[in-house]
């Protein structure tokens, strides 16, 4: 018998003292072409970085002449790259922009050579996002990898780094900032903690996910052998049913969504253009969507929903952050049944993890519960770890989403709160946000990933902090000034050492009415997840006694 064999190919082989290079980007063309001139700044720091070392750096694959940009932006042009280069070759990831992790984890999955990602320290493009989205997913995998970041690559320690990493394959970061999680003193929260996660185990919860794996972040999902044990199940729901029961809801009921917001402060910078402005077309279209979202989470008795958008919806309807933003407050539009019987959820948040982040979904879940049972305002969100620069003294860090925050963490609920259309590179059919920005005062930060097979969680203090007028302007011009922002100042951590430790794109935060209350929440949030059998990582200045 005679049988077609395959063509095995020999692997290539680096020469001496040479790195290899790729650069992820996004599934959207117009986003990757816009962001192409920053990642040209960043390749050509790293490549003076190298050349300073001895060392040349490689290319992987070349810039398209038809697209005038060198992402890689598609898992299977990674898979067709990942073929030419060397396997025991030191490789260099490169992030000016966001990325999709899944275009590249499937070649760095089976390297055998030392991995490093790095990013560019600034705020015009999320490349900080989509390098610790990347990490995240490495993270996962058990997949060793080093990280770096620099503003311009002239900092003693990137450059110090660099060799570091070339002469070793390592790079060796700070993590004093971090212990696992003491046995907790006897308190109250302590006791609040523990039954609320024998509750949650023995009577369970469902999470409806509307579809996994947004935006490639593969760090995002989160396998039922590993949720499961902490009492949450995934109900799995199709972005269609959602886009479908949309359809079904009268204009008159999505009208009165909007005659709510108006009538509670809310207001919309409008237009007429639906290419680049705000439009009451794209507004009602969200509409419909918060109610179907409400409808189809009571249908399944959901205890928290997650909307993937993109990048399923985006080509179809107009942004979710407006109806993740809502779902969120406690305070929010009411929505009845179908047969305009009963109210649904009345009087409470339902708890949206935005962009279906199941890690998200987790912490949502868990928050609510706690700050319910302890009387504090349960909204929640997650925000992208944006950016950040020195201010008076301090370091305060650009939390960035885009657009779904909750009115109640600005100063003034929806009076603060300004619908802005979403950028067209992103959000090709609009949408509003829920823009302002967030008020002073003392919240809980926190991280549910997956590492070494298991669920952890990193948890720590901070401050929201109160910038002058002048510079949220400009904070917000050299991000997304569409996107609400949060000024936040880590307790005990430094910039560093929160990249080099955070193991993902997304961080969430609930405020505390004051210091001594985000303390005790901290604490029965802590022994909630304890009792999950999720592990738990105290990070920076935490009190827990």
């Amino acid at each position: 018998m005679t049988y077609q064999m395959p063509d095995l190919r020999e692997a290539p082989t680096a020469p001496d003292n040479t790195a290899y290079l790729i650069a992820s980007g996004d599934l959207r063309e117009p986003a990757n072409t816009a962001g192409w001139p920053v990642q040209v700044e960043l390749e050509r720091i790293i490549t003076d970085a190298l050349a300073d070392c001895g060392w040349t750096m490689v290319r992987a694959h070349e810039v398209d002449p038809a697209t005038g940009h060198g992402f890689i932006s598609s898992q299977r042009m990674g898979l067709e790259i990942f073929k030419n280069i060397p396997p025991d070759a030191p490789l260099i990831v490169a992030e000016a922009v966001w990325q999709y992790s899944h275009h590249v984890l499937a070649g760095l999955r089976t390297h055998r050579g030392p991995v490093l990602t790095v990013a560019n320290f600034v705020g015009d493009w999320p490349g900080l996002v989509g390098l610790l989205g990347l990490n995240g997913g490495m993270t996962k995998m058990g997949r060793d990898y080093s990280s770096l970041w620099t503003v311009d690559g002239t900092d003693d320690w990137f450059r110090a780094s660099v060799a570091e990493w070339l002469d070793t394959g390592t790079v060796t970061h700070d993590a004093s900032h971090v212990r696992d999680l003491p046995a907790l003193a006897e308190s109250p929260e302590r006791e609040l903690g523990r039954a609320l996660a024998e509750q949650l185990r023995t009577e369970k919860a469902i999470i409806g996910v509307f579809d996994e794996g947004c935006m490639g972040m593969y760090n995002a999902i989160i396998d039922d052998e590993l949720l499961n044990p902490t009492g949450i199940y995934k109900e799995r729901l199709s972005q269609s049913a959602l886009w479908a029961e949309m359809q079904r809801v009268p204009d008159e009921e999505a009208a009165a969504i909007g005659q709510w917001l108006t009538d509670a402060g809310m207001t919309f910078r409008m237009g007429t253009d639906e290419a680049t402005e705000l439009t009451e077309s794209q507004l009602m279209w969200q509409y419909k969507m918060y109610i179907a979202a409400l409808r189809i989470s009571d249908d399944f008795g959901l205890d928290a929903v997650g909307i993937q958008y993109q990048q399923g919806l985006k080509d179809l309807a107009p942004a979710s952050d407006l109806v993740e933003g809502l779902l969120n407050n406690v305070s929010r539009p009411p929505v009845s049944s179908r047969d305009g019987s009963r109210e649904l959820y009345p009087g409470v948040a339902l708890p949206h993890f935005n962009e279906v982040d199941e890690g998200v979904a987790v912490d949502a879940l868990v928050t609510n519960r706690v700050w319910t049972a302890m009387g504090l305002d349960p909204a929640t969100t997650l925000h992208d770890v944006r950016w950040g620069e020195e201010f008076d003294g301090q370091f305060v860090w650009v939390y960035e989403i885009s657009g779904s925050v909750p009115p109640s963490h600005f100063a003034n609920g929806y009076a603060d709160a300004e619908g802005w259309r979403q950028g067209n590179v992103f959000f090709p059919a609009g949408g509003a946000t829920i823009n302002g920005v967030s008020k002073p005062g003392e919240i809980v930060w926190s991280r549910v990933y997956v590492a070494d097979g298991a669920l952890h969680v990193d948890i720590g203090r901070a401050s929201v902090v109160e910038l002058p007028e002048e510079e949220t302007r400009r904070r917000k011009e050299a991000t997304n000034p569409e996107w609400p922002i949060a000024h936040v100042v880590l307790h005990g951590v430094t910039r560093d050492q929160f990249m080099a430790r955070h193991k993902a794109n997304h961080v969430q935060i609930a405020y505390g009415a004051d210091a001594a209350s985000a303390d005790a929440a901290l604490v029965a949030k802590a022994a909630l997840f304890d009792g999950m059998g999720i592990r738990v990582h105290l990070c920076g200045e935490v009190t827990v006694a």
